[in-house]
């Protein structure tokens, strides 16, 4: 029988504990207090059911680990068959999964496989969609923060499975100096120095700036790991390559779309974040098909 944890990308790792508590949520949102009324009405208890989880159009799959845990979780008597795994590229009318057994759980647990199966294919084929747009550079493709309240992991872990990287997940893993944090330091040299002062030697420290004299002045300090150039013309982002001559990371961010992102990639900067890939990704049309 297919367990989640052989479905995962091989180049992403999700924990364990952050499926199973959005599973519960979610189970517990749909669920309510009653439980499935419609079909416990309706079906028989003893009666079984044989569903095919479809791709109905042509993409990325990510998610199929919370759908077998979502169905394990409402029966341990449920037969599942894995026929992709997350990270895939899959045609319309793939079938990604098999589900046999208890009718009463297929179904109980039917909206909720599709809902992460669809909103986190939808993040990793937007994802790879960018990310084809770079080919032959070595620019990488990143999110943001700007994810789905609850979601983070998850949808960081789908733009993994779209062959993205990830920015930092939270306030609490890199410093990120931006505009309005250099306006309240007091400018950009007391904003780096007082960052350095505080943190250890394993955290990295990013700053936004907006023009190439903001570039300058981080680059003279020597404080800054990464540089993140805001809203920068293609003109203006070659020009801060050029005057980096690879002494910080470049990073990229603000309107990037896909007719963009070719452009950028050539001006040889080091990365692109996008909340895009998160905050605008559409919907993947998955469905379950019960045979009659």
């Amino acid at each position: 029988m297919t367990t989640p944890n052989s479905l995962f990308y091989p180049e992403a790792f999700l924990s364990p504990l952050a499926i199973d508590e959005a599973v519960q949520r979610a189970l517990n949102e749909d669920l309510g207090r009653a439980g499935d009324i419609t079909s416990m009405a309706t079906i028989p208890e003893s009666a079984r059911a044989h569903a095919v989880m479809v791709a109905r159009q042509s993409g990325v799959i990510a998610g199929l680990p919370l759908a077998v845990a979502i169905f394990q979780k409402l029966s341990p008597d449920l037969g599942i068959e894995a026929h992709a795994r997350d990270g895939a590229a899959v045609a319309a009318g793939t079938h990604v999964l098999t589900i046999s057994g208890p009718a009463r759980a297929v179904l109980a647990g039917e909206r909720t496989a599709l809902n992460f199966v669809g909103r986190l294919s939808g993040v990793a084929t937007l994802t790879a969609d960018y990310v084809r747009h770079t080919a032959g550079t070595k620019l990488r493709i990143c999110c943001t923060r700007k994810t789905t309240p609850g979601l983070r992991a998850l949808e960081k872990y789908a733009v993994r499975c779209g062959g993205g990287f990830n920015h930092r997940f939270g306030l609490d893993d890199a410093i990120l100096i931006k505009d309005n944090h250099v306006a309240v330091a007091g400018g950009v040299r007391p904003a780096l120095e007082r960052a350095r002062a505080h943190i250890g030697h394993l955290v990295k420290v990013e700053i936004e700036v907006d023009t190439l004299a903001q570039l300058r002045e981080v680059l003279d300090t020597g404080l800054a790991d990464v540089v993140l150039l805001d809203n920068m013309d293609i003109a203006t982002l070659t020009e801060a390559v050029n005057l980096t001559k690879g002494r910080v990371v470049l990073e990229a961010s603000g309107s990037i779309t896909q007719a963009t992102i070719a452009k950028i990639a050539a001006t040889g900067v080091d990365y692109v974040s996008s909340g895009a890939l998160t905050h605008s990704a559409p919907n993947f049309d998955v469905a379950l098909d019960i045979d009659a």
